[in-house]
């Protein structure tokens, strides 16, 4: 997978989870790629080792998702003030 694809799909995972997370999010275009990106290494990642899909499989958008939505209510943990 080139970078580029990486990017785009991380985009596309981020705004699916903000999507998803309810309440509003005050993130801009690059924090929600690179909470994308990150979702989808973390969910991509755990999901494989575990065992629950092999690689390139459908369900790993689905774990990409699940894995920007944990790091999306992380990240409102840590930023509320």
């Amino acid at each position: 997978m080139s970078i580029i694809s990486a990017i785009i799909i991380g985009f596309i995972v981020g705004l699916i989870a903000r999507a998803i997370m309810p309440g509003t999010q005050s993130m801009g275009f690059i924090m929600t790629t690179l909470l994308g990106v990150a979702g989808s290494f973390v969910g991509s990642y755990l999901g494989q080792a575990i065992g629950m899909y092999p690689a390139g499989s459908q369900a790993g958008w689905i774990a990409s998702v699940v894995g920007a939505l944990i790091l999306l209510f992380i990240f409102g943990l840590v930023s509320k003030k």
